[in-house]
């Protein structure tokens, strides 16, 4: 264990964890049945739903990721906030007053209205596995600074970049257990409630280490724009944030933003119920569609932040000629660990503890709203529909909810060991393994949801030929596979940008979906609101 991290600091993460349990158990006191569980009553205020959509996308992929694309490369990535603005509003005015109003506890009962039960049983399963993927390899970003935290780094020891595999899957047990914990007590409203405080450390965690490196930092906010200005790659300014030119495979530029972000962001928002679930939480359609627009705008600044971070931690470990005597003594490994590194070995007693409770309020955010998800997926649109085909009566109690709360939990924490074990720190950057991963569940999720929204066609059979051909598609643009065969048929491989997966992917999904006819066409565009509701 670093001895940077001392005992003031364990008091302040000990506190943090103090306040989520509590949370957690005085959400718990209040007795739900199985929807409540799932969606509170649809009664929670649109500020709260905001900060939780917040905390959930955000996740610790920001927090150690984000920095790390600004300390190795540019400012680019935040242009990528440009297709999140265009999703979220196709989200906001198209995808929320439909799936709010069709008045079933997950989005994909929308799509059992529309093409039969099959349909929504084989999209549910689908997000369980891309939520499995992608909240795994989330899972598995955690523990790395978590594992700096517990053991310390020994350059002598370690393989996988600098962290031996065993304290990797040590400390993904640890923090997977604790977010099984308190989601298992107090369901979706647990999960929003501490989302809240979560995301209010997050922030505050990032201030104080931008406060702390500027301190640090000898020269004046003018002079280190003037050598970042200068400090990319042959030259380049690493201020930039727009990127016009058009390549295959460059992964933040303006075409990326204008169409890969859109596509992405609108899968993320509109068809992964992770995030969806909280705008179903709100008290009307037109809340929860507010509340998607208001996460945005301060995610973006949030993003903004730990960019800014990376930057001034690109200034504070590789230029000595800025820092001179103030230059640390501590060498950076890794890029994907500096902003852990920095907290456990730079920053003051107390303010370390509080940047690290950032780091686990980051993991824990996007954590228990996935495992609830997930969940809910579960229970009401496989395990339900199969008690009615059998014949059972409805169970409307919270034992098969928590029962899949602690089985949703064991598999991620399974996955997350296995993206663990996968992945090559010398070929991907944290954030562009995590965004790809999500697309291979995406593709086929967002051409089935665009086809049940826009159109009249489709049917439970090119529904299901749909996701597997979004998914096909995907894993045929992967660098491997696409390197064969372009040389293949061209003599050189060639590379795609992950972005441009999604949009290839989903286009080729909403052709084969709408290729059927569907008998029930139409059947939810005038469904009433739920009981209850109103659509102010």
């Amino acid at each position: 264990m670093l001895a940077a991290f001392g005992v003031i600091d364990w008091g302040v993460l000990l506190a943090y964890m103090a306040l989520v349990a509590s949370i957690g158990t005085i959400v718990s006191r209040r007795r739900d049945d199985a929807e409540g569980y799932f969606l509170a009553g649809r009664s929670m205020p649109a500020w709260a739903v905001a900060l939780s959509i917040i905390a959930t996308s955000l996740s610790v992929a920001t927090f150690i990721g984000v920095p790390q694309e600004a300390f190795t490369g540019d400012l680019t990535y935040l242009s990528q906030s440009i297709g999140t603005f265009l999703a979220v509003i196709v989200v906001a005015t198209v995808f929320v007053p439909r799936l709010y109003r069709a008045g079933t506890i997950t989005i994909y009962g929308y799509i059992q209205q529309r093409y039969g039960q099959p349909a929504s049983i084989a999209m549910s399963v689908m997000f369980l596995l891309g939520r499995l993927l992608a909240s795994g390899a989330r899972l598995f970003m955690a523990a790395i600074p978590v594992s700096l935290l517990l053991w310390g780094f020994d350059a002598r020891s370690a393989d996988l970049a600098g962290i031996p595999r065993w304290q990797l899957v040590a400390s993904i047990v640890l923090i997977g257990g604790i977010g099984v914990a308190y989601t298992l007590a107090g369901g979706v409203r647990a999960v929003i409630w501490t989302d809240t405080a979560q995301i209010t450390i997050v922030a505050g965690a990032a201030a104080v280490s931008i406060y702390m490196l500027l301190d640090r930092i000898p020269v004046s906010a003018g002079e280190i724009c003037s050598a970042l200005s200068a400090a990319g790659p042959h030259g380049a300014s690493k201020l930039r944030i727009l990127d016009t030119s058009f390549s295959a495979t460059g992964k933040f530029t303006l075409w990326t933003a204008l169409i890969g972000a859109t596509f992405l962001n609108t899968a993320a928002y509109g068809t992964d119920h992770d995030l969806a679930q909280r705008m179903l939480t709100a008290r009307s359609p037109l809340r929860g569609s507010l509340s998607l627009i208001a996460s945005q705008i301060i995610g973006t600044l949030v993003v903004a932040m730990f960019l800014v971070l990376g930057l001034l931690l690109y200034v504070f470990y590789q230029r000595p000629d800025i820092m001179g005597q103030a230059a640390p003594s501590d060498r950076v490994v890794w890029s994907y660990g500096v902003y852990p590194q920095f907290l456990l070995n730079h920053m003051p007693a107390g303010l370390a503890g509080l940047a690290m409770a950032g780091m686990f309020a980051a993991a824990q955010g996007s954590l228990d709203s996935a495992i609830n998800a997930m969940a809910g997926s579960a229970v009401a649109d496989i395990y339900w529909p199969l008690r009615r085909r059998r014949g059972l009566p409805p169970d409307s109690s919270t034992r098969a909810p928590r029962i899949a709360v602690i089985l949703m939990g064991a598999a991620l924490i399974i996955f997350a060991v296995g993206a663990a074990l996968v992945y090559d720190a010398r070929t991907q950057t944290l954030i562009a393994f995590a965004l790809g991963i999500m697309s291979f569940a995406y593709s086929g999720m967002l051409g089935v949801f665009l086809a049940a929204l826009l159109t009249h066609r489709g049917s439970t059979r090119s529904v299901m030929a749909a996701l597997f051909v979004g998914m096909f598609v995907t894993a045929l643009l992967q660098d491997g596979i696409m390197r064969i065969w372009t040389l293949h048929l061209t003599g050189r491989p060639h590379t795609l940008a992950f972005y441009w997966w999604l949009p290839i992917g989903t286009a080729c999904s909403f052709v084969v979906c709408i290729a059927g006819r569907s008998p029930r066409a139409g059947a939810v565009h005038n469904a009433p609101a739920p009981a209850g509701t109103d659509s102010r």
